[in-house]
């Protein structure tokens, strides 16, 4: 994408109007009340997810529910940056983000998001490492190292934001204002520039595009070599329960990645689907998260029944 800069102080952008989903006007009520509600959920299941690994002992000292209780965190965020404003769009109230507004939202969104990616690869990981090396699994994935790991996720994200931030609104901003998206993301915001975007492209495509999808490779590459440990163990029951552990974040990373590698690889695709693509990974996948660990992870689930019939014995002496 190029564009020539013809920019001058009196003109420039102070604040962008989001388009947000196409949509029917009839159905805009129950559009409003579908997100509201996926919102709600989506920060009372991550909400559960994380009180219960906080409160049972035998979960928070574990690194593959410490890494759990972060994904939940990390949801509830990302859902906060991105459900509210997507809900304005089916509300009669303005339209209009402060440019600075704008820029957070971006920030945030990759900050969370990226962090979120280098998460789900620590989840594998360590899953890689519980599995194919249980004896030393001690060693190789202690609480000390996970929330070294952690933290370098974290950093990494935040670096990851300030990068495309800056080099995104470092361009000059002139008009038109409009964006054609329900958030203020790298792709959407790019066409409005009055300057040439080549370099924000291939930053785009290498920082996201191919980090996610190396990211993606080694995930496989880790369940690789997972199922193959999983196929000799002897007992049915032992590969069942590996399985279903496994399943339930390879189910999570694959509704993630493919549709973030989907966009970001496309750069200054005006595709209508990438916006339907967005909200899936944006939208539903944080709530889908607490659902699928919940229901296909038997030691969350007795977690959960523990802390409920502590409760209950704790009324009963009252």
């Amino acid at each position: 994408m190029r564009r020539n800069k013809n920019t001058s102080l009196d003109t420039t952008v102070t604040d962008f109007i989001i388009l947000g989903l196409p949509h029917p006007p009839n159905l805009r009520t129950l559009l409003f009340l579908v997100f509201f509600i996926i919102y709600i959920l989506t920060q009372l299941g991550n909400l559960l997810i994380l009180l219960t690994v906080w409160a049972d002992p035998k979960l928070h000292a574990r690194p593959m529910y410490i890494l759990l209780g972060v994904l939940s965190f990390l949801d509830m965020w990302l859902s906060s940056v991105i459900v509210p404003r997507l809900i304005l769009d089916f509300t009669p109230a303005s339209k209009s983000i402060p440019f600075g507004g704008c820029v957070a939202q971006l920030y945030f969104f990759h900050f969370l998001g990226s962090t979120q990616c280098f998460l789900y690869t620590l989840m594998a990981y360590d899953r890689y490492l519980a599995i194919c090396q249980p004896l030393r699994y001690p060693l190789l994935m202690n609480g000390r190292l996970c929330t070294i790991l952690v933290s370098g996720a974290w950093v990494a994200g935040s670096i990851h934001g300030s990068i495309q931030v800056t080099l995104t609104f470092r361009l000059p901003y002139c008009g038109p204002n409009q964006i054609d998206y329900f958030i203020c993301d790298i792709p959407a915001v790019l066409r409005l520039a009055c300057a040439d975007t080549t370099v924000n492209e291939l930053v785009t495509f290498v920082d996201i595009g191919v980090v996610a999808a190396s990211c993606f490779m080694l995930i496989l590459l880790s369940y690789a070599n997972i199922v193959h440990a999983i196929l000799k163990i002897r007992t049915a029951d032992g590969r069942r329960r590996a399985f279903s552990t496994c399943g339930s974040h390879l189910t999570v990373v694959t509704v993630y990645y493919v549709p973030c590698i989907f966009i970001y690889l496309r750069a200054g695709s005006k595709s209508p689907l990438d916006g339907a693509v967005a909200v899936f990974y944006t939208v539903v996948t944080p709530l889908l998260n607490p659902l699928i660990y919940t229901l296909r992870n038997q030691e969350v689930k007795s977690a959960l029944k523990r802390i409920t019939a502590g409760r209950g014995t704790v009324n009963e002496n009252k």
